[in-house]
């Protein structure tokens, strides 16, 4: 708990929470991306 704590209290905790975040979004955005363009036909 006092890990939690002092990850959302400091500011280099905030970036690290936002940058996993972030990544998260966008591997799921290109991926959502690819598997479009892979299965429509040109």
């Amino acid at each position: 708990m006092k890990m939690l704590m002092g990850l959302f209290s400091s500011d280099y905790g905030l970036m690290s929470v936002g940058v996993i975040v972030f990544m998260l979004l966008m591997t799921a955005f290109f991926l959502r991306r690819f598997v479009h363009k892979m299965n429509t036909n040109e």
